[in-house]
């Protein structure tokens, strides 16, 4: 590894800072964790401490434990952590997620965990954070994901659901629980002001979302005892674990629908087991990625969690951008949160 990457490198704990003597979203415990986003798979238990968005805390307190050695930071202010000062920055990832700043020895690095630049009521929007050493996801760094405008993606699972409840169908769209769920209900607001239903583990999660003040359709808790044959026509909310599980046989006749950056490829909603693929990721497409280096004015990008070859080929030989791949600090991870 070049001497440049050493301010932030990829240990078995995962993305370590030395110079700060802090991880960024260890998979294991650590003394200090500095955490993007609530998603299991970037705050696990077990820390010492726990550094994180404003916004963010509410949500890591729901999914570590109320008692959760955690320190909020606002969006932008800036602490000491040993030979280093750090600051985040909104990601437009899912609410409260967050961009690291990085200033040490007269540069600066950012780490964006998961981010996308599409447009997003649950969240705050992404700030283009400028920077020396950009680390980068690369989730979804293939030419083939580039997003359509996510206005007429929710338009469109409006019209499943309208054509489902002409045929006196339950429409069961599946989609992760924290960020992807919240932002299908807030998006199909614009349509419709009728009621949701929602599986357990999303619904929890939905009231965090509008303490924080987001504006979403009413969702009410499935009913276990509500008879099998009696969802005609509602929409229900649900997470991926839920297909093919028990839960679904309440559900008679149901169309099933999931939400997904990977709905791009053509083929992986038939390998899924779903009648309809919507494209709605809450990741930077490949436009998004390549505009973001130019715009940080990055000169050296490190990319981790992802496709990231064609990337790093692409940074070097069209943009003259020195780029390598930090591996993989998020195992077992890939499209949980798609």
């Amino acid at each position: 590894m070049p001497s440049h990457a050493s301010l932030v490198r990829a240990t078995p704990e995962g993305l370590y800072c030395a110079a700060g003597d802090f991880y960024v979203d260890p998979r294991r415990p650590v003394q200090r964790a500095v955490i993007t986003h609530a998603h299991a798979d970037h705050a696990r238990r077990g820390s010492d401490s726990y550094l994180a968005s404003e916004t963010c805390l509410p949500l890591l307190r729901a999914r570590l434990g109320a008692d959760v050695p955690a320190e909020a930071l606002a969006w932008g202010e800036t602490v000491r952590l040993g030979d280093t000062r750090v600051s985040l920055h909104p990601a437009g990832h899912i609410l409260g997620s967050s961009q690291v700043r990085i200033e040490h020895g007269g540069e600066t690095w950012v780490v964006t965990g998961d981010f996308k630049r599409a447009p997003d009521p649950t969240c705050e929007p992404f700030e283009v954070v400028a920077c020396d050493t950009l680390v980068t996801e690369a989730t979804f760094a293939l030419p083939v994901y580039r997003w359509p405008e996510p206005g007429q993606v929710a338009a469109a699972i409006f019209r499943w659901w309208e054509a489902s409840r002409a045929e006196a169908r339950p429409s069961v769209l599946f989609c992760y629980a924290l960020g992807k769920a919240q932002r299908v209900l807030a998006e199909l607001a614009r349509f419709t002001d009728r009621p949701v239903y929602a599986h357990g583990a999303v619904m929890p999660l939905v009231e965090l979302y509008r303490e924080a003040g987001v504006a979403m359709l009413p969702v009410h808790p499935v009913d276990l005892k509500r008879r099998r044959g009696d969802w005609g026509g509602e929409l229900v909310i649900a997470p991926p674990s839920a297909a093919g599980s028990p839960w679904m046989r309440r559900f008679a006749g149901a169309s099933t629908g999931f939400c997904s950056g990977w709905m791009r490829v053509r083929g992986a909603r038939r390998r899924r087991g779903y009648d309809r693929g919507f494209v709605l990721s809450d990741h930077a497409d490949w436009p998004a990625l390549v505009a973001t280096v130019v715009d940080t004015g990055a000169s050296r990008v490190l990319t981790t969690h992802g496709q990231d070859s064609a990337l790093v080929r692409y940074l070097n030989e069209s943009l003259d951008v020195e780029a390598e791949s930090l591996g993989a600090p998020f195992p077992g991870a890939e499209g949980a949160a798609s």
